[in-house]
This record gives structure tokens, sequence and C-alpha cells, in this order.
């Protein structure tokens, strides 16, 4: 029978990371391509006694909730996010079914058909899925390691006058930068002089190595109501919960907890409240200094591997926080192609061509190196030399 979709599905796409998770788990291959945390590291203890106390002191952890999320929740979620900065009563928060459906959610109220969007290049991919599947016009901006090159940004806002800027600034997704505070503040400039929301998606801010050069986020820096912020505990937590949220100017966060009110009518009860006890009777930052240590030095075997080989071409940049490498290989070679010879040799990444908005370079990777022990890292970076060092031998 032939079916008849709605116009949009055109616009979807498969998620890249999603499919080479499809592989590369029906045999024994060594993943640098998920963004999973460390499953050795998720506090279970602590996890199923919060959740054996939410459902056993109050029932209404098994009743329907509030839409825009549980109002104890959303006190503390204020108060955490006021301790960085960013200072917002918890009327302007909605807690979301993790970070990405904020992101659903403010395209779905906010984009048209042909809208623009500025981002970086590359950018998250999952982003983009979305955008793409609300018909919007996504518009790369030039960048190097400090963020937006600023003359590009404000050019670009005045010739497509954008309805929004997305950014991932701190630990981004997929290159591990970081922006620097002048850019941060310069964007917010721009925004406010033409008239532009920008969308800061902040799901590693929390994932820095120093704690010295944890750097503010943009909306902590907002006094124009510009910035809608969103965040997740599924990098620091537990992936499982589904819990995010979203803050930001209160007529946005209300139009959208409206349209979450059409989507799931809430984010699920039962985690909303365990994590009310967990943030209440666990040492969240303390297990979160112990997440950061952990990568850090997983950070650090994979660099030492990376500074090993001996490729002409090959660049990259040491992250300060996050999860991801972000490769550059010499020009001739293709990762996507090069892709199956790796998953042959036991050894799998992400083909970096997915996340650029347009005329990707196909000679680009990202490499996680949290969900992967030392011993792992370093064996799965032999097999990925070496399928490289062959590749660029018979170039």
């Amino acid at each position: 029978m032939k079916y008849g979709f709605a116009e949009r599905v055109r616009f979807m796409k498969s998620s890249a990371v999603r499919d080479i998770l499809k592989v590369i788990n029906q045999g024994n291959v060594i993943s640098f391509a998920g963004g999973l945390p460390e499953e050795n590291l998720f506090p279970v203890e602590a996890v199923d006694q919060a959740f054996h106390k939410a459902v056993t002191t109050n029932r209404k952890s098994l009743q329907y909730g509030e839409t825009e999320g549980v109002a104890a929740l959303r006190d503390l979620l204020a108060e955490r996010m006021a301790a960085k900065g960013l200072v917002r009563p918890p009327e302007d928060i909605l807690v979301t079914s993790g970070s990405q459906q904020a992101i659903d959610l403010f395209s779905r109220v906010m984009f048209n058909k042909g809208d623009i969007i500025l981002t970086e290049n590359p950018t998250y991919l999952a982003a983009l899925q979305v955008f793409e599947s609300y018909e919007t016009n996504v518009i790369a901006v030039d960048s190097d390691d400090d963020g937006m090159i600023l003359a590009d940004l404000e050019e670009k806002i005045i010739k497509y006058k954008p309805k929004c800027i997305y950014v991932v600034p701190t630990y981004s997704n997929p290159t591990g930068k970081v922006w620097s505070l002048e850019r941060r503040e310069k964007l917010l400039e721009l925004a406010n002089q033409y008239h532009v929301v920008i969308f800061e998606d902040d799901p590693y801010g929390e994932l820095q190595f120093v704690e010295e050069e944890a750097p503010p986020s943009i909306a902590s820096l907002d006094k124009n109501d510009l910035v809608l912020y969103t965040s997740t505990f599924s990098k620091t937590v537990v992936p499982a919960m589904r819990i995010g949220w979203i803050v930001g100017p209160h007529q946005i966060i209300r139009i959208m907890a409206q349209a979450k009110q059409a989507t799931d009518l809430h984010t699920n009860s039962i985690s909303q409240h365990a994590l009310v006890h967990l943030l209440q009777d666990f040492d969240i930052d303390k297990h979160i200094q112990t997440i950061r240590q952990t990568y850090y030095e997983r950070m650090l075997v994979m660099k030492r591997l990376l500074d090993e080989v001996s490729i002409e071409g090959l660049e990259y940049m040491v992250p300060k926080g996050g999860m991801f490498f972000w490769v550059k290989l010499p020009e001739q070679v293709n990762t996507t192609k090069l892709l199956n010879k790796a998953v042959e040799q036991g050894v799998a990444y992400v083909p970096g061509d997915s996340f650029y908005v347009s005329n990707p370079p196909q000679n680009t990777m990202r490499l996680n190196f949290t969900n992967s022990e030392p011993a792992l890292i370093e064996e799965g970076m032999k097999r990925l030399v070496k399928v490289i060092e062959e590749l660029n031998i018979h170039a």
C-alpha cells in the first residue's frame, strides 16, 4: 500500500551515530562512535535509593504531573543555575524529556518554513535533524578555535535576518572547542543589536577538566532576555532518566509548555521525583568531579596515541572538557569510506560529514574517549591508526 505521509517527512533523516551503533553492536568492535558516558560511573545505588524513595514516600510520583515539571525539581534547578550566575525563577524553567526535546519544542513554536538559523559548522547533528524536519534554512557561520568569527556572523545576520542563532559553545559536540569569553560577549552584543534570539545548548558544561577554566554560560551574561539555555542530566547522572530542562524568556517558555502538552503531557514523573531525592540526598557535585577526573585521564590516553601517529596532515584540538576529539586527516582520506575498513579491523568512529550544514569535507572524524577504559582506548587506537596509515600509504 502507498501511504500518504506528510510533506515534512521528506526532510527527516536518520542519525549517522544511531546507524553506526546498529552496526558495531553486532560484533567485537571497540567503539569511539557514540557519545556515551561511562556506565561504571553511574551512581547505581544512589539512583536505586532515589527511585525507591520517590515511589514509597509520595504517590504523586506515580500520578500525572504538571507539564512544566515537578515544582521541587524546578526549584532545585533554579538554585543550581543561580550558583553559576544564571539567575531565573522556577517559572521560567521547563523540564523536558532530555535536552533533545527542548530543541524540538523550541523549533516547533519558533520556526516557520524557510526561517533562517545561523550556526557553527560543524555542529551537533541531532539539532540539524530537528531544524531540517521543520523545513528551516540553516546557514553556517565561519568559526575558529574561539567560536564564531564575529565579522562573518554580523555579515550573515545583516544578509539573512535569522530568527535564531544556535550554538554549543562549551566543550562542543563534535569539535570539543570552548568559546572565549570575548566571543560570548560579542555574540550577545550582536544579537541585541539586531534582535536575534540565541539558543545555547550546553549538555557538556559541567565536564570541564580544569575547574578554573570553566567559562560562564552565554545565558548567564544575558541582560536582555535573548538567550534560551538548555542542559541535561544525561551526562552527569544517567541518560535513561531522560531529564533535561530549558530556561529563558517567560513568554517563550510558556508557549513551549503548551506545545509540550500536545506532545507528551509531561516528562516522566517518577524520574523527576527520583531526581529531586537524588539532588537532595546525594553529593552530585562530588560525583561530577569523579566523572571529570576519569574522563580527563582517558582523554590524555587518546591524546598520547594521537601524538604518536606518523601521518602528515593529521590535526586535532586537545579538548578542555566534554567527551570528544575532532580529528582532521589528510585531504585525500575519505572517513566515510574508511569506516567499513575500520569496523572490519574492530574499531569504529563517526565520520565528520554528518555534522556539517553544507559542503562537508570528507576527511574528518569524531572520536569519543569517555566510554572506553584506558586499555580499550589503547587497543582501539592501535587498530584505527593501522587502518589510517595503511590507507595513507596506498593513497
